[in-house]
């Protein structure tokens, strides 16, 4: 041990004679090393985060034997902790300093119970969760006592050009403030995933790992042109980006109403099934076949017409009336949707920009499609009309509708904002509470 020692102690003074990282001479300011790359890393590094949430995990406690032998042994009492924390790992970029205001990826935070950014000075800070919204992928943060911080200008992602050089910065697998470059492989991109589609995208080449999320993508004048949301893990050098204006109206939302206003054409429609796409000659069942076309509605503006066949928006091919809806709930109001028709057999281009689908318009469509009103109870919401001839015929006045499918219902809002997403459905299944006892209940539209 003493050699050890002695040795450790050598090793201490030659690395102390040695001259520190920090006083090794900077480039000189017209160095060739000093590219527009190192230059825009250098102005834009202060202002991006590193975010790790905790949330809390249910789990299911062990006895003490289990605990060493595994499940399965019976008749011993349960110890240990019946919660667990796990902690994410995520990027963010500060975009208003004064404010300190964050933006990141909303599945960055989902669940989470404590918020935390790590500035790249060593600095820790609480966040708070100012709005997320998880059909955008994005989310606010505004970090608790921390003023005058760095930030990074927001650029404009209508005139990125495909090619041109973009970095990312994050931290990929805890790695603060992690650089690749690369260049904008394509525009306006669509993927679909678990937890939605998601439309007019970026897609890069630059290196995007898990703890990306939530960076920014810059050019090369050191402007923030999109925040990295997504991977493709069947290949390399395919990754994507939300477009910063999309970002930034989000953003607007979420600080001045707390959510994004959901949008609609003013369809009702129907999926394509194989026996209509044969008599239409078409070579695959797809499309949403128009239906209902609303007075003073965009479609009606537009010119879409009953029996017209919805085929793309904005190139994104329309599988069902699911994926129309899918690709609406991730529109802003200031979007311009291009759809591409089929009446008979033409084709027609017809340029529409979606309104908001506010509650009163929901909660009129609800009751005349689905057939009942309702209003707020304990739990759920109590029906208080049925039409009599309507698909809620059989329900009763004093019913309670817990839950739509999987969603739970608590109250108005819950409900409208389920409609929105199922007003389409061709059926529905309700969870009902009758005199204390729950059922399941199908209304077949």
């Amino acid at each position: 041990m003493p050699h050890i020692i002695a040795s450790l102690a050598l090793l201490f003074c030659l690395v102390s004679s040695l001259s520190p990282l920090s006083a090794v001479a900077a480039p000189a300011p017209d160095s060739p090393r000093l590219t527009p790359i190192v230059r825009t890393v250098q102005a834009v590094a202060p202002a991006v985060v590193n975010i790790t949430s905790t949330r809390i995990i249910e789990g299911q406690r062990l006895s003490a034997l289990e605990q060493f032998f595994g499940r399965g042994l019976d008749g011993f009492p349960a110890v240990g902790p019946r919660q667990q924390k796990r902690v994410s790992l995520g990027s963010g970029v500060i975009v208003d300093g004064t404010r300190g205001l964050v933006l990141t990826n909303a599945h960055v935070i989902s669940g989470s119970t404590e918020v935390m950014v790590h500035l790249q000075d060593g600095r820790s800070f609480e966040a708070e969760v100012k709005g997320a919204e998880p059909d955008f992928d994005i989310a606010v943060l505004a970090i608790r006592g921390a003023h005058d911080l760095p930030s990074v200008a927001l650029g404009d992602s209508s005139d990125i050009l495909p090619g041109e050089t973009v970095i990312a910065i994050g931290n990929p697998f805890g790695f603060n403030h992690t650089v690749t470059t690369g260049v904008i492989s394509a525009l306006d991109r669509t993927i679909r995933s678990a937890g939605g589609v998601f439309t007019d995208l970026i897609q890069t080449d630059a290196a995007i790992n898990p703890g990306n999320s939530g960076g920014p993508l810059l050019n090369m004048e050191g402007a923030l042109i999109g925040i990295n949301t997504a991977v493709d893990a069947r290949a390399e050098g395919i990754g994507f980006a939300i477009p910063v204006n999309k970002a930034r109206r989000v953003m607007t939302d979420l600080m001045e109403t707390g959510r994004v206003a959901p949008l609609w054409l003013g369809i009702f429609g129907e999926d394509v099934d194989s026996r209509m796409a044969a008599a239409l000659g078409l070579r695959e069942a797809r499309g949403l076949l128009v239906g209902t076309v609303f007075r003073e509605s965009p479609a009606a503006g537009a010119g879409i017409m009953p029996g017209d066949i919805i085929e793309t928006i904005n190139g994104s091919p329309l599988r069902d009336r699911r994926d129309y809806v899918n690709l609406l709930r991730n529109q802003t109001q200031d979007a311009n949707l291009r759809l591409n028709i089929r009446r008979d057999d033409k084709i027609l281009t017809l340029d529409i920009r979606p309104a908001p689908f506010d509650d009163a318009t929901a909660k009129k469509l609800l009751e005349e499609r689905w057939g009942l009103a309702v209003e707020p109870a304990r739990q759920g919401m109590r029906i208080r009309k049925v039409q009599r001839n309507g698909p809620a015929s059989f329900l009763r006045v004093g019913d309670i509708i817990t839950a739509v499918g999987g969603t739970r219902i608590n109250n108005m809002d819950d409900l409208l904002q389920t409609f929105r997403s199922e007003r389409l459905a061709g059926q529905i299944l309700l969870q009902i509470v009758r005199n204390g006892r729950g059922y399941y209940a199908r209304l077949v539209l």
